[in-house]
């Protein structure tokens, strides 16, 4: 089993910055990956950024490619999300992913463990 907690969620005006946390507890071999996706009331889930934990490897979604960056600090066994020029189209509730592969996928279907999320709303 691996479990997620995110935190640094809150609300900002347009053009500001936040960073989010996951930090990870667990099994290390279900977590060779972690992606951030996010999901906005009525709409599916969507593919933020993933790196690898061992090398750093990251991918990020064509919206937030610029604005956001991926981290991993593997001595506090955690993932940041750093955004960057906040918009009103980034609100939602951003999620903190686990998966056993060594694949930056942006497909969710790949990730086997899920935080609890945590809550971005950006104001115009």
């Amino acid at each position: 089993q691996v479990q997620l907690v995110e935190s640094g969620g809150g609300l900002v005006q347009a053009g500001g910055s936040l960073r989010l946390s996951c930090t990870v507890s667990g099994r290390t071999d279900s977590r060779n990956a972690m992606g951030w996706f996010r999901q906005a009331p009525g709409k599916e889930r969507e593919f933020v950024a993933a790196i690898t934990w061992t090398f750093g490897r990251t991918t990020y979604g064509d919206s937030v490619k610029g604005r956001f960056t991926i981290s991993r600090d593997t001595a506090k066994n955690t993932v940041y999300l750093q955004m960057n020029n906040l918009k009103p189209e980034d609100t939602a509730g951003y999620y903190c992913a686990a998966s056993g592969k060594y694949s930056t996928s942006s497909n969710p279907l790949m990730y086997d463990y899920w935080g609890q999320g945590t809550q971005v709303t950006v104001s115009s």
